[in-house]
């Protein structure tokens, strides 16, 4: 069991002493970015805190706000590919609740093949984008599509990169589109989005707040010590399951949290070229067919709930999982560690969040799969900098063909 706080001593002997041993490995730039969350959260909060207002005036000129009518209100898009996707999924239930309005994650790689099947020239549209390099081919397609030929939807980009060519898109539209760009210290410069994916959620909670910051900024506070104190006990538990040697890995959440386990699906794939396949579901969902991929070499990760409706579902999963004698090993993530996980889980991570709710905790659940992802690239003999040695995958996403609408 793994239970209490650890240190990140030891970061040399495995990750090499001087800048160019870590470069040698390929751990130059990711384990550090993952070390630096969070304390540059405090920066992506101090930039948004700083352009709230701006940004609050442009929402309520979209539509949003107390002051519209509900039918009046404009869909909410969350645009992105990938993590940017992830991104988008993790936030759906904040900003429904918080913005009071239909919110959807749409994938700009769907927008860009079902661009007519999915905007409605009728009706109004506010597409949030998410994008690190705000470079990637599918995201730069749809965003200058959308902004030369629909001028019913208005644009929010939040993006790490300032001379990233969607930000100069928007700078072009300011009628209709801002950009909130992130200090350069959430821009990773490694393959895998880890310190730039935690950084983009922290600014979408922060988007979904405009209306109500005060309620953020006593609640950030939380959320900063819970993911200093998590970000050490994840790095050791880590470093252990790793050892495991297990084949594939499945990851389970529910609610904003299957958002989570999506991403810790695409981190441990990523940073392992696929040499260990992963995947992700809800807790109910993993019954009806995907269950059959877990066997005794998967490692089995479940993200509990706070809602305890969602928790009993989650715990008789877990239940099942261990009757039918199911993973190499079972690790449970909780805001607490009341109950019988400690009885059903090899590994309990225990967030110490009980009255966090789960639409804030991606930020710090996705820390145990960023750091898997590093520590079973090395196991593998990869290099997280850049674990495609083929170059099968890519940092930025940019050379995809784009054909025009026939």
């Amino acid at each position: 069991m793994v239970h209490g706080p650890t240190t990140t001593d030891g970061f040399e002997a495995r990750f090499g002493a001087s800048e160019r041993e870590r470069e040698a490995r390929g751990t130059l730039y990711t384990p550090q970015e993952i070390l630096r969350q969070p304390t540059t959260w405090v920066t992506t909060f101090r930039i948004c805190s700083g352009r709230r207002n701006e940004l609050r005036h442009f929402l309520q000129e979209s539509g949003l706000g107390a002051g519209g009518q509900e039918r009046e209100r404009p869909m909410v898009y969350l645009v992105g590919a990938g993590t940017s996707d992830y991104i988008g999924r993790a936030l759906i239930s904040l900003l429904r609740r918080l913005w009071r309005c239909e919110v959807w994650a749409v994938p700009s790689t769907d927008l860009l093949t079902n661009f007519h099947d999915l905007v409605f020239p009728d009706r109004p549209y506010l597409w949030v984008s998410f994008s690190r390099s705000g470079d990637s081919s599918e995201g730069l397609a749809v965003l200058q599509a959308a902004i030369e030929r629909y001028r019913n939807v208005r644009h929010v980009l939040v993006t790490c990169n300032p001379k990233g060519r969607m930000a100069a898109v928007c700078e072009k539209a300011p009628d209709r589109a801002r950009a909130l760009v992130l200090d350069d210290t959430a821009n990773d410069r490694g393959l895998a989005m880890t310190n730039s994916y935690t950084n983009l959620v922290v600014a979408g909670q922060c988007l979904a707040h405009l209306f109500s910051f005060k309620d953020y900024e006593e609640l950030f506070p939380t959320l900063l010590q819970a993911g200093t104190r998590f970000l050490e006990r994840a790095q050791e538990a880590a470093l252990s399951i790793a050892k495991r040697d297990f084949s594939s890995a499945c990851f389970v959440g529910s609610g904003t949290l299957r958002a989570v386990a999506q991403e810790s699906a695409l981190k441990l794939t990523e940073l392992t070229a696929g040499k260990i396949q992963a995947m992700s579901e809800s807790a109910l969902g993993l019954r009806h067919g995907p269950m059959s991929a877990v066997d005794a070499d998967t490692l089995f990760v479940s993200l509990f709930s706070r809602d305890p409706q969602r928790r009993n579902y989650e715990m008789d999963l877990l239940e099942e999982i261990d009757k039918k004698r199911l993973g190499k090993a079972r690790v449970a993530v909780a805001p607490d560690s009341s109950g019988a996980l400690h009885r059903l889980a090899d590994f309990l991570l225990d967030l110490e969040t009980p009255n966090l709710a789960d639409e804030y905790r991606a930020p710090l659940d996705v820390m145990l799969a960023q750091w898997l992802g590093v520590f079973c690239s090395l196991r593998l003999g990869l290099k997280p900098d850049c674990p495609s040695p083929d170059g099968v995958i890519s940092r930025v996403v940019s050379h995809v063909k784009i054909y025009p609408e026939v």
